[in-house]
């Protein structure tokens, strides 16, 4: 399948390493362009040398700074003279039950995960009124995770949002959705979990296909729900979670 995405332009954030390179790879590995997102200079640098200098530009900052979305916008019209969406996803919340979070958790939260994404959709959108935006939720979006409160008071929210925005749009062909990660054998499972991610840790945690998820595997979705070969789908929540999640 020709998913249309040769010479195209993205946004990436948190590209550095976990789901949103994986992310990156998938679309540049299907001919797309990318301006990678990050706060760690060195491995942001590491991941651009692995996908060549013609295919990836960085920009090493903060996407809680107000400036950064349009920075990372600016920086792919100058040097593509395009851009044709981005794929937002940011680092997640600290662990905690509702009534032990303090103010300053929930609001560093608020500003890193929600109004981050805002800032990336307004400086994308005002470039090119029919890019593709996905963001990378959780699937506390549509079920709350245990030890989790601060992403199931943000993520539903967060995905409404997309919902709305989606909907805003596309009379100008504009898509928006979203997907939504189980448990991916990522650098922030093991922060979550406390070790690497065992066969057995993914029956615990009751995923139907027993195993956790390749970072790969998700960017390879991230990458189809960009592209042309998915041009009428649009205010979705997809799950990529080997069936974990039992809701509709």
């Amino acid at each position: 399948m020709d998913l249309g995405l040769a010479s195209k332009v993205f946004i990436v954030t948190a590209a550095s390493g976990g789901l949103g390179l994986a992310s990156a790879r998938a679309l540049v590995a299907e001919g797309a362009r990318v301006v990678l997102v990050a706060r760690r200079a060195e491995a942001l640098a590491a991941a651009a040398a692995e996908l060549g200098a013609q295919n990836a530009m960085v920009l090493p900052a903060d996407l809680s700074a107000p400036e950064t979305a349009d920075a990372a916008a600016q920086l792919a019209l100058d040097t593509w003279q395009r851009l044709d969406g981005a794929f937002v996803s940011v680092g997640g919340p600290p662990k905690g039950h509702v009534v032990e979070n303090t103010d300053e958790q929930w609001q560093a939260a608020f500003s890193s995960v929600f109004l981050a994404a805002l800032r990336v959709s307004r400086a994308v959108v005002g470039a090119n009124p029919a890019a593709r935006l996905g963001f990378v939720l959780s699937s506390s979006a549509k079920s709350p995770l245990a030890d989790m409160a601060i992403s199931n008071g943000l993520r539903p929210g967060l995905a409404m949002l997309v919902k709305q925005l989606a909907n805003e749009i596309a009379p100008d062909g504009g898509r928006a959705f979203a997907l939504l990660p189980g448990r991916i054998a990522t650098q922030r499972m093991v922060d979550l979990l406390g070790h690497d991610p065992t066969p057995q840790d993914a029956v615990d945690s009751g995923i139907p296909m027993r195993r956790m998820g390749d970072p790969d595997e998700f960017g390879r979705v991230a990458a189809f729900m960009l592209s042309d070969a998915a041009s009428y789908v649009t205010g979705v929540m997809l799950p990529v979670d080997g069936g974990l999640l039992q809701v509709l």
